[in-house]
C-alpha cells in the first residue's frame, strides 16, 4: 500500500489540513494518508502545545468514517524531540510491506536540509508537496524525489485559530463541525 505521511502537531487539526489530506487521498496515487501527531517538532515551541492525546483525539474526530484517512499516535512511543528519520526507520521495520511518501508544504520543503539526516530521508522516500503562499519550495524543488501536488490552498493556520479562540472569537467554519465542539466543550486555548 502506497501511504502519505501527513506530518504535524495538529494543534487543532483545521480545515486547511483536511482539504489537503482529502485531496492527496483522492488526486493523487496514495491509497491513504495517515495523518502522524507529533508530540514536539524540534524546530517549534513546546509551550503552546495541547496534550498529544487531546491532538490525537482531535484527528480522529474531524477524519470520522473516511477510510482514506487515519490518525497515528506512532510518534508518542518514540523518543523525544520527534525526528522523521527515526519514525521513518521504525515505520519500515514494522510495515516492510508498504511505501511511504512525505506530504509537506512548500514551506517545509524550503527548510528541508535542515532536518537532521535529510539527505537518507530523501533517498528512501518521495515528498509530496503541496503549494503555500509566499514560499517557492527552495532549491530542492526540481529533485526528481519531489512531487509538486496542486492542492488547494487556504491560508488559515492552527497559530490563528488558538489566538481567536483566547480571543473569544467563532471560528465554527475553520475547523470540522465536530473538532469544533469538542474544542468548545473542552474549552480548550481559552486561556
Amino acid at each position: 500500500m502506497k501511504i502519505g505521511l501527513f506530518f504535524g502537531s495538529f494543534n487543532p487539526v483545521h480545515n486547511g489540513h483536511m482539504v489537503i489530506a482529502s485531496y492527496m487521498a483522492e488526486y493523487t496515487d496514495l491509497e491513504q494518508v495517515w495523518f502522524v501527531v507529533s508530540p514536539h517538532n524540534p524546530l517549534k515551541e513546546k509551550d503552546s502545545l495541547l496534550a498529544d492525546h487531546h491532538r490525537l483525539q482531535l484527528v480522529k474526530i474531524a477524519i470520522g468514517d473516511y477510510r482514506k484517512l487515519k490518525a497515528s499516535d506512532i510518534e508518542f512511543s518514540l523518543p523525544k524531540p520527534s525526528y522523521t528519520i527515526h519514525t521513518l526507520t521504525y515505520l519500515f521495520e514494522k510495515h516492510p510491506s508498504h511505501q511511504f511518501v512525505l506530504i509537506m508544504g512548500a514551506d517545509n520543503l524550503e527548510t528541508f536540509h535542515k532536518w537532521k539526516n535529510w539527505e537518507q530521508i530523501l533517498e528512501s522516500v518521495e515528498l509530496y508537496v503541496y503549494p503555500r503562499k509566499d514560499n517557492q519550495g527552495g532549491n530542492l524543488l526540481h529533485h526528481p524525489r519531489v512531487k509538486v501536488v496542486a492542492a488547494p490552498q487556504m491560508e488559515i493556520s492552527a497559530t490563528f485559530i488558538r489566538k481567536a479562540i483566547k480571543t473569544s472569537k467563532d471560528v465554527r467554519y475553520m475547523l470540522p463541525q465536530y473538532v469544533w465542539e469538542y474544542i468548545q466543550e473542552m474549552h480548550f486555548y481559552e486561556r
